[in-house]
């Protein structure tokens, strides 16, 4: 287990509200998540649920409310590269991979922490960085496309470099935002094997509009309305309660 959280919340927010020209994107919203957890967000667009991505990664700042990652950052004095640092990978809908690199240079690059390609691509990797690439290539299965050019990919395994950019970094949460849109019916069930198997080693919080996908993968769901949280828990109970149903599930 690389968390070290036992004794409480991998991710803890309260009472966070955030207001754009008088629009309450986030309405005094809490959250907790649990380390090795894997959680659902949905909920309608406009719900909030990329606020709170970008409150989490301090991309936004909360007008109020305490956001606190493990026991030792309070998110809202960290800059986003700092909260990066910190152990917050976040990974958006859309894959930004470095197209014209091979897989392989794909990971090297997400790895170092000098990011000037040139100079990241000349200097040695050392025998632990190498390893840990060749076992993230066989995590996402594309340790037969290391020398494949990056753009060659297609969509869904795209989607795997990107979420083994964020492996390499070692981070003990992960965002993921609609991880599976575009992708076919297989790439999809093999993607929600690859987010099971990371729950435990990692916490993940997985925004998806996929109803199949987040009842295949789902432990405990959170919807959000109106930047508020509507209902939590299974799925079953999420798909089953009434306000669900109305604001969202049964449109």
């Amino acid at each position: 287990m690389n968390l070290d959280t036992p004794r409480g919340p991998i991710l803890y927010l309260s009472g966070v509200t955030v207001s754009f020209d008088g629009f309450k994107a986030l309405d005094a919203l809490s959250l907790i998540v649990e380390p090795g957890e894997l959680r659902c967000i949905i909920g309608p667009n406009g719900a909030g649920k990329t606020t709170l991505m970008d409150v989490i990664t301090g991309r936004t700042r909360p007008d109020a409310g305490e956001v606190h990652f493990g026991e030792a950052h309070d998110l809202a004095e960290l800059s986003e590269p700092e909260i990066a640092r910190a152990g917050i990978g976040r990974k958006f809908q859309k894959p930004t991979v470095f197209r014209n690199h091979t897989v392989f240079e794909n990971l090297e690059l997400a790895m170092k922490t000098d990011k000037r390609v040139f100079s990241t691509l000349r200097a040695r990797l050392s025998p632990e960085q190498e390893a840990r690439i060749e076992e993230v290539l066989a995590f996402i299965g594309l340790r037969t496309k290391a020398a494949t050019q990056a753009d060659l990919l297609a969509h869904g395994e795209k989607q795997w470099l990107e979420i083994g950019m964020l492996l390499v970094q070692g981070p003990r949460l992960l965002l993921l935002d609609e991880p599976v849109a575009g992708m076919s019916d297989e790439e999809t069930e093999r993607t929600g094997e690859l987010f099971q198997s990371l729950a435990g080693k990692h916490s993940l919080v997985v925004v998806e509009h996929d109803m199949h996908f987040v009842e295949s993968i789902a432990g405990k769901v959170t919807v959000l309305h109106e930047g508020r949280v509507l209902a939590e828990g299974t799925m079953d109970a999420v798909r089953n309660d009434p306000r669900v149903i109305d604001v969202y599930l049964g449109r």
